[in-house]
């Protein structure tokens, strides 16, 4: 078994590095939870805890994916530089059936179509200067763990076995935790609708209910296998999640994250997975959830063919830069579009902000830097920090300025919270 390998991490602008104001703690970081349906204060310790949901890799990484990862990016840059160390942990569903569904269909081996997208998304990762997790973790190299967990889960009743003796399939009942259903808040009815369209088995003959969600797959012919003392088999979608993020940072993390149509089942299950094995009450404290991007004005997906990869911009000769000016440019919880205007417009952006801070003075900076670090942390509003950054740019090409350290301090912020590097 490989172990995943993270990307290289860009230079980021140390606290010590960072204008005098920018070294105190500033305002406190207030985030949307999804499972409080409110705003909330961040309160870490001095480490902090995140864990995001990543890539099944049948395929490159879309300007969906990119959204996301940049958003809980720019979060683990704003903890860091209040001072937090941050323990980020993501996944690799390396073994699923959108998988095995597309190397079947190009007549390919799996493990080798999976290693080649994750590279990718490496690739494209770095590109896009995300800072990358501290533990970057495959299903595969992770199946000790969620074998283990599924045996706990079995052990405490908090799973069965379907009556089937062909495939003995193991399950979790949706009565394992009182409180499921918390972090999504949907009704029954919507819960049974994204089910069934989000890689759910609601019609599974042997089922106690019809939202009890997969946690062990039995062997199947033509489909990889793992010894248990359950059976032969593979783990379900939403247990993996869970194992993993058990394992690293343990339960009560401070943020879990994703794009919003991870809320249902694949965060409701691997929340309630790791209460019912922990006995904890709440698996995050905080559950973050992104938009998704459309193609000027359509939804943006495989089935219908209108996905916009990261790799094919860069091979076109976008600057990454420009994409992720783009894609901070709505609001992290927006559904929005992506269009042509929408990246020419980063791209006369990232030339105007280059061309300020390349002066050797601008307009004092001291205010523009408050009001960035003040957006960013009510509710990450990037859009009003950009705007906040595009005034300042502005007065400086136009008519310069009498202080030699503002366009230092506007690159350092800029790159240290935003990500965007004016070199």
């Amino acid at each position: 078994m490989v172990a995943m390998l993270s990307w290289s991490a860009p230079e980021l602008p140390s606290v010590g590095d960072l204008p005098g104001g920018l070294r105190e703690s500033g305002p406190v970081l207030r985030l949307y939870d999804t499972a409080d349906r409110a705003i909330r204060p961040v309160n870490p310790g001095q480490t902090a805890t995140m864990y995001v949901c990543g890539i099944t890799p049948y395929d490159a990484t879309h300007l969906g994916h990119a959204a996301t990862y940049l958003t809980f990016d720019v979060i683990n840059r704003i903890l860091r530089a209040q001072g937090h160390d941050v323990h980020y942990v993501q996944n690799v569903t390396d073994v699923d059936d959108p998988l095995f569904e597309r190397a079947n269909r190009d007549g390919e081996d799996w493990v080798v179509l999976g290693m080649r997208e994750t590279a990718l998304f490496r690739e494209d990762m770095e590109a896009l200067r995300v800072l990358p997790p501290r533990d970057y973790i495959g299903a595969v190299e992770s199946m000790g763990e969620v074998i283990e967990m599924v045996e706990k889960l079995m052990a405490s009743g908090a799973a069965y076995v379907v009556d089937d003796p062909d495939f003995p399939d193991v399950y979790f009942p949706i009565d394992a935790t009182v409180q499921f259903g918390y972090e999504s808040g949907y009704d029954d009815v919507t819960m049974r609708k994204f089910f069934a369209e989000r890689g759910g088995d609601p019609d599974r003959p042997g089922k106690r209910h019809p939202l009890d969600a997969l946690i062990w797959r039995a062997a199947r012919e033509g489909e990889p296998s793992w010894e248990s003392p359950f059976g032969a088999g593979r783990p379900g979608w939403h247990i993996e999640c869970s194992a993993i993020a058990l394992n690293r940072i343990g339960t009560g993390f401070d943020i879990q994250g994703g794009g919003s149509d991870l809320i249902f089942p694949h965060h409701e299950f691997s929340a309630a997975h790791a209460e019912a094995a922990t006995g904890s009450e709440r698996m995050a404290r905080h559950y973050i959830h992104t938009g998704m991007i459309g193609l000027d004005g359509a939804k943006m997906s495989k089935s219908r063919g209108n996905l916009v990869f990261v790799s094919k911009l860069r091979g076109e000769g976008v600057n990454p830069a420009a994409i992720r000016l783009a894609l901070l440019d709505g609001h992290y919880r927006a559904d929005r579009s992506w269009t042509a205007e929408l990246l020419h417009q980063a791209e006369r952006r990232l030339a105007l902000w280059r061309a300020a801070a390349a002066r050797p003075s601008g307009p004092p900076a001291d205010d523009v830097l408050a009001r960035v670090r003040q957006h960013l942390a009510d509710d990450l509003d990037t859009p009003k920090a950009i705007a906040a950054l595009d005034f300042w740019a502005d007065e400086a090409v136009a008519r310069g300025g009498s202080s030699r350290s503002a366009p230092r301090d506007v690159a350092l912020i800029t790159d240290a919270l935003l990500g965007i590097s004016l070199q």
